[in-house]
């Protein structure tokens, strides 16, 4: 795949070495008479890798076939939210863009308050729902990553760096747990790529457009906070550099912000979820223990998933170095960019999707100075020397292997890394969980309850393959522990004692509190399920080896449901 990708990248430096070896009429009869093949060949090269499309649909198809890779080397999605973003995405297919939320009655998210925080993500998700929804999902999170990883070719060959297909690519080798991310069927991969978006019309000071990006962000993606701190960074680096404050960039990003909040279709709930729950997690301000990827790795795993995008920012470190002249505003902007996301990644892993990328922005804007001048250099050196009749055959070479060494390096080094990449992320998508976990569980739920019946779960994070299974009942908690904690605090800790096996008859509290009859566990809660065998008002009612459903029966309790 890395051939076929840097066959436009080298179609140039081939003639060159051509007319290094060769004398002038050898050159012009074998590379520039269309009547030659060579110059055939070299005419249809011109032609093809010319054409920003065509070069753009090579790119988008070398993402696409190595994601695809990656994504289909199980049947299972990588990690959980997936299940739930295709099947609601399915439900709004059927039930229009705005539908009922009944499944989490308990928490912020209840049908009174829903605020879908992914709602043009679920839009875009909608034509892959045709179909088996596993599969379009699987289509979907390609898809999307394949753009993404297409935007940041276009953010640098706009910034008219040399080699920037080249450049691009570095994303399938810069970190296996980057392509990980990338490939959930999730909102980060268009996250990625608005912000990358956001900095190329930074760059290039096409401010007007930062407004409808900022609003497509607001209805997309409930992080759009991100497009502020891209944009403080921007204006941090054009001060340092330029000497400049321009806050233009930063009213028309204010405005679509506020336009986006103000003109929504879930106004005022997703102001008040915004408040409630996206800004306690940006501050670090609760102390509801979430999911792993709101906490950090350790150095070690740091090192194991993401050593190559360490090595990477280094370099670009030590190329500024290097350099005759003081860093551009471009370099800086990355540069921050890049320290910002890693100061946020030591606080959440999550962020792993937005640091690789930024380093790789930041070391291509780093060397392109010193490549351009080596190349410079080289020219110059090979014209010195050709005067030589002397040394006109060593220069020759050596201008050949000037050319074709590096390349080839080049080359060789981005085939390992991708194909060591490609190798570590099909590894971490073999440890996903099974595509069909809780499968049975749901469906003895969905034909032996009636409608709308609540389900006690005793984990939130099983509630998006509960839910994409089985919308049939309605659950207690889900997505994040956080929605029951918010809308009642005493209930969630209630239902963590419940869980963790503190309460030794659960089933009256349970029944009393939360208006659930029936209960699901999977069989990592022992000390839940050694209180509710010992609980003679639960009856188990279906048991497998992932999970187990009992039955509350409120006639023992004397209670009338």
């Amino acid at each position: 795949m890395t051939a076929c990708a840097a066959g436009w990248l080298i179609s140039d430096l081939q003639l060159r070495s051509f007319e290094l070896i060769m004398d002038k009429s050898q050159y012009s009869q074998l590379l520039l008479n269309p009547e030659y093949p060579l110059g055939r060949l070299r005419k249809a090269l011109q032609t093809l890798f010319s054409s920003k499309l065509i070069l753009g649909l090579i790119l988008f198809g070398v993402f696409l076939v190595s994601l695809y890779l990656i994504q289909f080397s199980t049947p299972n999605l990588a990690g959980n939210d997936g299940y739930y973003h295709i099947r609601f995405a399915q439900i709004m297919r059927f039930e229009g863009l705005k539908p009922d939320f009944p499944w989490l009655p308990l928490t912020i998210l209840s049908s009174g308050e829903f605020y879908d925080h992914h709602f043009l993500f679920h839009v875009a998700l909608i034509p892959f729902t045709y179909g088996d929804l596993i599969v379009g999902a699987k289509w979907a999170s390609i898809f999307f990553a394949s753009l993404t990883f297409l935007s940041v070719w276009w953010l640098l060959r706009g910034q008219q760096l040399p080699y920037a297909a080249l450049w691009a690519l570095g994303l399938l080798v810069i970190s296996e747990a980057f392509l990980y991310r990338m490939i959930m069927p999730r909102a980060q991969s268009l996250s990625l790529a608005i912000l990358v978006l956001g900095l190329h019309f930074l760059l290039q000071k096409k401010y007007r457009y930062l407004l409808p990006l900022s609003f497509i962000y607001v209805w997309m993606y409930d992080g759009f906070p991100m497009i502020l701190i891209l944009v403080g960074v921007y204006l941090v680096s054009t001060w340092m550099i330029e000497r400049k404050f321009n806050l233009v960039p930063l009213y028309y990003v204010v405005g679509g912000i506020f336009l986006g909040l103000l003109v929504n279709p879930y106004f005022p709930h997703n102001v008040i979820f915004s408040v409630r729950h996206t800004l306690p997690k940006l501050i670090n301000a609760t102390s509801v223990r979430v999911g792993n990827e709101w906490y950090p790795y350790d150095t070690g795993q740091l090192l194991e998933n993401s050593f190559l995008a360490l090595v990477i920012f280094m370099s670009g470190v030590v190329a500024l170095g290097m350099r005759s002249r003081r860093m551009d505003t471009r370099t800086a902007t990355a540069l921050f960019m890049a320290i910002v996301t890693g100061l946020l990644l030591f606080q959440a892993r999550r962020f792993i999707e937005y640091l690789p990328p930024f380093v790789l922005i930041f070391a291509a804007f780093a060397w392109t100075p010193l490549i351009a001048e080596w190349e410079s250099n080289r020219s110059n050196r090979q014209r010195t020397e050709i005067r030589s009749v002397d040394s006109k055959l060593n220069s020759r070479l050596r201008g050949a292997l000037s050319i074709w060494l590096p390349l080839g390096v080049v080359a060789l080094i981005m085939l390992v890394g991708m194909w060591s990449s490609v190798q570590d992320a099909q590894a971490s998508m073999e440890k996903s969980k099974p595509a069909d976990r809780y499968g049975q569980a749901s469906s003895w739920l969905k034909h032996n309850t009636p409608e709308g019946a609540r389900v006690f779960q005793t984990d939130w994070d099983d509630f998006p393959r509960l839910f994409f299974y089985n919308t049939w009942n309605s659950y207690l908690i889900g997505l994040d522990p956080t929605y029951l904690q918010l809308k009642d605090k005493e209930l969630y800790e209630l239902w963590v004692d419940i869980t963790k096996g503190k309460v030794e008859d659960p089933a009256r509290l349970i029944y009393e509190r939360f208006a659930a009859e029936y209960v699901f566990t999977d069989l990592a809660h022992d000390d839940f399920i050694a209180n509710a065998d010992g609980d003679e008002n639960l009856t188990e009612v279906f048991r497998d080896e992932e999970a187990i459903i009992y039955r509350i029966t409120p006639e023992n309790l004397g209670l009338d449901w």
